[in-house]
């Protein structure tokens, strides 16, 4: 609770909590533990994160019924087979991609030693 009070980037505080209680009306939730909520009158909606507040936790079905770009909830939505599965932002964690570890040592030697600098006098 302390955390809710004092801290904006550990889920929703505790005006959000309230706001989100008098206001709001739950329309669903995502695989993460997200909560998504509109007012009466669906003028706003908005998401409660579960754990830290990240914008990439939203998959994309969800962020276009925030952004009232799809009116109908992702729940009631079609999946099609093409469509993969939503992946958050990996950048800072071990499962982000590095140029350098994806290639063997071998191929950057080999590809540095294939360009011959050019020079006039030779």
């Amino acid at each position: 609770m302390l955390k809710e009070i004092f801290t904006w980037w550990n889920g929703q505080t505790l005006g959000t909590r309230i706001w989100s209680y008098l206001n709001g009306k739950l329309v669903g939730s995502d695989d993460l533990g997200n909560k998504y909520y509109k007012n009466r009158n669906d003028s706003k909606r908005w998401v409660i994160y579960r754990g830290n507040i990240e914008s990439t936790y939203v998959n994309p079905e969800w962020n276009n019924w925030l952004r009232y770009t799809s009116s109908t909830k992702p729940g009631d939505a079609i999946k099609y087979e093409w469509q993969k599965e939503h992946a958050p932002n990996l950048t800072g964690t071990d499962a982000s991609y590095d140029p350098q570890i994806s290639k063997s040592k071998n191929e950057l030697i080999n590809k540095n030693e294939d360009y011959k600098k050019w020079n006039p006098d030779d």
